[in-house]
């Protein structure tokens, strides 16, 4: 006897524009759900259209932790820590954003090959990890009031490794063209953020410290100055105040800022391929911070310096990649124009404490020659040419496959 055929579910009809789908959501999503929501693997056939609209829910996510982190630093200089701080909240929103996109990647294979999907995976796998470690080391050693934490060091490297996968996946699949350059640009603005976010910790300390040298006046609470007094090793309520606003020695700043800042705006120059890409990148990121302090201020939260010695290092690079100056050559260069630009910066007060011994500036400099000489030797190696490649074990054998795109990386 033939077995009777499995019914087919319709598909609801598509909403007829942006304006409609954002108008009846509950008709979005089913829609959505029934046209996309299908198994498949990675390197399933993905239209143009649909990979803007997936990407641009990347951003969108990346867009709000980045809004909600921004908050927390500023927060953490004047409240103690609340899991539920509307900062808190607003970050995980952005991941729960950034779990559906996963899961929907995995389910689904649009959109990514297999290094693009692993990635995204191990991503927020860390980074889901690194949560519940983060709170139970708070339950355990009291209030961490640094950014240097190894429970927070696991957040920004499960940020990163996942931004990592959906700029590979982009940078596959995306046509040649406006769109996947303004995207490109948008995904490696958060990665950069994400990299020198550390940092922010010395960038809000020093204004926080000068007001209460210079004015006798505490952003923080009482509260938070009384538990970071009694975290302190010392006695002295200066000392340790000092200690909770400035945690790191003074060549953590230009060391992380140029060695791993820098580093991320050489990479990105290079996939992107755009003339300006670095300068655009930390110009955007600046123009952000300025904003952000703003509107934090006129909240009534601490206000920052901004890293402006970034731009100096960014035109340093496009300047560089564009006439092809190998990394050995521009990188001291860099490193050196980045540290003048530190001095002037430093001498208008609009710096956290920088080492500026002779030794310290050379390790800086020499670690930064050898991760970009690494970074040019890298570009040169059979391994990238075979890591360019998509990995698609759902590529449509009978169809036209979808046209890989990806930037010289010079």
């Amino acid at each position: 006897m033939p077995s009777t055929p499995t019914a087919v579910r319709p598909v609801p009809p598509a909403p007829g524009s942006l304006g409609a789908a954002v108008r009846s959501p509950i008709v979005t999503l089913r829609w959505l759900w029934s046209a996309y929501m299908t198994p498949g693997r990675p390197g399933r056939s993905t239209t143009e259209q649909e990979l803007r609209w997936i990407y641009t829910a990347w951003l969108g996510a990346f867009l709000l932790k980045m809004l909600g982190s921004s908050w927390d630093v500023s927060w953490h200089f004047r409240w103690l820590r609340d899991d539920l701080a509307p900062p808190h909240l607003l970050n995980s929103a952005g991941t729960a954003v950034v779990v559906a996109l996963v899961v929907f990647h995995s389910y689904t294979g649009y959109g990514v090959d297999r290094r693009a999907l692993r990635l995204m995976q191990v991503g927020i796998a860390t980074f889901l990890v690194a949560v519940p470690v983060d709170i139970l080391n708070h339950r355990i050693n009291g209030l961490d009031i640094t950014s240097w934490s190894p429970s927070h060091a696991l957040l920004y490297i499960g940020t990163a490794i996942m931004l990592a996968g959906a700029i590979r996946g982009w940078w596959l699949y995306a046509a040649p063209g406006r769109v996947r350059d303004l995207v490109s640009l948008g995904l490696w603005l958060f990665f950069v953020e994400n990299v020198v976010f550390p940092n922010q910790h010395q960038e809000y300390g020093v204004l926080s410290l000068q007001a209460v040298t210079e004015r006798g006046e505490y952003y923080a609470e009482a509260e938070l100055l009384d538990f970071a007094v009694a975290q302190s090793s010392t006695g002295d309520y200066g000392a340790a105040v000092e200690q909770f606003m400035l945690p790191v020695p003074s060549w953590v700043h230009p060391a992380w800022l140029i060695c791993a800042g820098l580093l991320s705006l050489v990479v990105a120059r290079m996939m992107v391929g755009l003339r300006f890409t670095a300068t655009a990148i930390v110009g955007v990121y600046l123009a952000y911070r300025a904003v952000m302090w703003v509107a934090l201020d006129a909240m009534g939260f601490p206000p920052s310096v901004l890293p402006l010695v970034m731009l100096v290092g960014a035109l340093c690079i496009d300047v560089a990649i564009t006439y092809g100056l190998p990394g050995w050559l521009a990188a001291p260069v860099t490193a050196l124009a980045v540290y003048g630009a530190g001095l002037v910066q430093d001498a208008a007060d609009l710096l956290p404490p920088w080492n500026w011994t002779w030794w310290s500036i050379a390790l800086v400099v020499a670690g930064f020659t050898a991760l970009w000489s690494a970074v040019d030797a890298t570009a040169r190696s059979a391994w990238l040419a075979g890591w360019r490649c998509p990995a698609e074990p759902g590529a449509p054998a009978l169809e036209t496959p979808v046209a890989v795109g990806g930037a010289s990386l010079r």
